[in-house]
Parts: C-alpha cells; sequence; structure tokens
C-alpha cells in the first residue's frame, strides 16, 4: 500500500512544513488509531454544548479538518467558527479549505503567546495541539481556554499520551508501531518519524492531563476515548 505520505522523509527535527502540511489529513489517518472514530465524536461533542450566537474554536486547526467535520455536524450560521495555526503552510492549507464559508475564520495565532480571542466560544477544541507545545506553556494555554469559554461550554482535549508506567508505556508503544505497520508504515520510516519528533512531540501521562483541566477550573471532566497511548477527554465549565 503507497501513500503521498511515505515520500514524507524527516532527517532532522519534525517541523510542520510544506511537505508535511500537503500530506498531513493522510498522515493522521494512517497514524492515529481510530481516528475517524475519534473526529466524529470531537464534532457530536461540539454539536451538544455548542450555542446560537457563539463560537467554537479549534486551537492549532491545522489543515481545519476537525474544523470542517465539526461544521458540518453543527450546521448552525448562528454559530461562528474560529481556528487558530501557528505553521504558516497549514495556515495556508485552512484558509483555502473555508475559502467560500463565511461563518469559519482561520487566524495567525502562537499559543505560546496566549489565547487571542474576541469572541465568545461554547467549545473549545485542543486535538493533537498541546503534545507539540512546551510543557511549561500547557497549564497557561489550558486556563485561558477555561478562562474564555462561556459558562457551561465544553473544551475538547485529545492527547498521544504515556502509559502508568514504564512497561505499560513500552507494552502501547509496541502495538501502536504493529498498527503503524498494518497501515504500510515500513520500520526505517517508523524510526525515522520516532527521531524526528524527540523533543518535539513530548506526551504525558493521561493523569496529568486530567490534573491540568481540573487545576484551571473544569469540575466535570471525563475520558470519551482512549486507545493504547491516545486519549481524549471532555471537560465542562461551571454555569
Amino acid at each position: 500500500m503507497t501513500s503521498p505520505t511515505d515520500n514524507v522523509q524527516p532527517e532532522g527535527a519534525w517541523e510542520f512544513d510544506d511537505q508535511v502540511a500537503e500530506v498531513f489529513d493522510d498522515m493522521l489517518a494512517r497514524s492515529i488509531p481510530q481516528y475517524t472514530v475519534m473526529r466524529e465524536a470531537v464534532a457530536e461533542i461540539a454539536r451538544r454544548y455548542s450555542k446560537p450566537g457563539t463560537a467554537i474554536v479549534d486551537l492549532g486547526c491545522s489543515r481545519g479538518e476537525a474544523l470542517r467535520t465539526i461544521r458540518e455536524r453543527v450546521d448552525d450560521h448562528r454559530v461562528r467558527y474560529v481556528g487558530t495555526e501557528v505553521s504558516e503552510p497549514m495556515l495556508a492549507a485552512a484558509k483555502r479549505r473555508f475559502v467560500d464559508d463565511v461563518d469559519v475564520e482561520i487566524r495567525k495565532a502562537d499559543l505560546r503567546d496566549g489565547v487571542p480571542l474576541d469572541v465568545y466560544p461554547s467549545v473549545t477544541v485542543l486535538v493533537l495541539t498541546l503534545q507539540f507545545t512546551p510543557i511549561e506553556y500547557r497549564q497557561r494555554i489550558v486556563q485561558q481556554a477555561y478562562d474564555q469559554l462561556l459558562p457551561g461550554g465544553a473544551l475538547v482535549l485529545v492527547e498521544k499520551v504515556l502509559g502508568s508506567n514504564a512497561k505499560i508505556d513500552a507494552d502501547f508503544v509496541s502495538i501502536y508501531y504493529e498498527l503503524k505497520t498494518r497501515n504500510g508504515y515500513t520500520p526505517e520510516a517508523i524510526e525515522r518519524k520516532r527521531l524526528s519528533l524527540e523533543g518535539v512531540l513530548v506526551p504525558v501521562t493521561a493523569r496529568w492531563n486530567e490534573e491540568l483541566l481540573r487545576m484551571a477550573g473544569f469540575a466535570t471532566v471525563d475520558c470519551f476515548w482512549r486507545w493504547m497511548n491516545f486519549a481524549g477527554w471532555v471537560a465542562v465549565k461551571p454555569g
């Protein structure tokens, strides 16, 4: 099985450059277990917590695939959709994707500088975003997302995670690499990507992510999806 992703051969540190942006959706589909299930779950949660006259915000929207799925599921012109992205190639791709959709706005933003919003979100999503942000910024990002959410609003967080101990984590990683092999990646390609992501993608445990959410003020935090070393949570702001 061949794919455009097979032509991406990282040699140094991982970058969200033009080459990656071009094949990113295919790369996620082949690299994230239960990818479609996860995307649909995020969109369904967004639909249930969205409110007319508010916004749905995707922090770190990449090419806009998650935002597209949410937009189609919610399908309400009284809702505003805002995606933020720091990578210029991803930003350009997302803007092209929504060029004819007046309800969607794509903005450039580096979450390390804060979460700059002038909208009132009832839903904020962070899908595979925090893991690429240095750990020292993560609590502040989650806190700002909480502060900007309307009461009763939801934050949806999806992250790659570490196992609770070294043995379990090693088993999760082994099973994950077996899945990638079944999806057409060679052992050499898996190893190159692993090396290129060292120090760029830095996961933490599921418990640590849950503590980030609770420390920000979310009273209700629940895991809605988990596959080995990937997990998703919905956190609801009191109100």
